[in-house]
């Protein structure tokens, strides 16, 4: 014999639907900015008729991912979607768990029986629950996504090399400078002196609040890679204060050309390619 809910769902499906798009709508964090009605609308309705056309006495216990692989499938897909869109955790749970007040509360008209109101409101419950923890689980690793991405695009936004002359090129480091960072580093600056044929980077760490030895050890390294590559590194942007750290740390950078500020180092870069530059003089004409 059919569970009793799954034949109320099935009756009245359509006013679970008018119900939980009501639900939706009268909530105050709704973000309209975000999604149209007409789109919610849409995915309510076909979040409902996969939940309802899957129901059945084996599964209505209990949640199996092979019983209900069209729910998951959508409401993973509903996750991240809401996810990249900006959507907050609140306001997708809100979205499955608002399906379950709109399932209790048709429950509640059809069933007079107050023990078997209270069984069938009990294994629904636990059902969109169910639902709504792997919504969540799916939901965190859109925003991880969605976190990764922004952060390699501020990495390569952070990080831009500049061609300051013919044969020069000048990289200035903002924010600190990690693991990651230093390859995204090195990957820019190598593949620029390909290109351009530089035989001088300068890299500018007055951006870089603080220098300790993990930082010193991925300047060195790219120092390294940048001679390897037949090109001549100078590192400016040495305040007083990193002079004094790297002195305390024993970092040896000796072998590497610093210079306290960019100009220095252009300087710097001029003489090592014989280049000099004049300033005009300023022409007068007779009236």
């Amino acid at each position: 014999m059919k569970n009793e809910a799954i034949k109320i769902f099935q009756k009245r499906k359509k006013t679970i639907l008018e119900k939980w798009i009501s639900i939706q709508a009268n909530d105050d964090f709704l973000r309209e900015d975000l999604m149209s009605n007409d789109d919610v609308r849409i995915q309510s309705e076909e979040l409902l008729n996969a939940f309802i056309d899957n129901l059945a006495d084996s599964n209505i216990e209990k949640s199996r991912m092979e019983e209900f692989g069209e729910v998951h499938s959508i409401l993973a897909s509903i996750s991240m979607t809401r996810a990249k869109q900006g959507f907050s955790p609140r306001e997708t749970g809100i979205y499955v768990f608002s399906l379950k007040a709109a399932l209790l509360e048709v429950l509640k008209e059809e069933i007079k029986d107050p023990e078997t109101l209270y069984i069938q409101s009990l294994l629904i419950s636990n059902l969109i629950d169910s639902f709504g923890i792997a919504t969540f689980e799916t939901f965190i690793k859109g925003r991880e996504e969605v976190i990764f991405r922004q952060t390699d695009e501020i990495a390569e936004i952070s990080t831009p090399v500049i061609r300051v002359w013919d044969g020069i090129l000048a990289l200035p480091i903002i924010g600190t400078l990690d693991s990651s960072r230093t390859q995204v580093v090195m990957e820019n600056l190598l593949q620029e002196i390909v290109e351009t044929g530089s035989s001088i980077a300068i890299l500018d760490i007055s951006g870089v609040p603080a220098v300790d030895s993990l930082v010193a050890q991925h300047l060195i390294k790219t120092v390294s890679a940048t001679r390897l590559m037949g090109a001549e590194c100078i590192i400016s942007g040495i305040r007083p204060e990193i002079a004094q750290t790297v002195v305390h740390l024993g970092i040896d950078l000796s072998q590497i050309i610093t210079k306290s500020t960019l100009a220095s180092a252009l300087k710097t870069a001029f003489n090592i390619l014989q280049l000099e530059v004049n300033k005009k003089q300023k022409q007068t004409f007779a009236k």
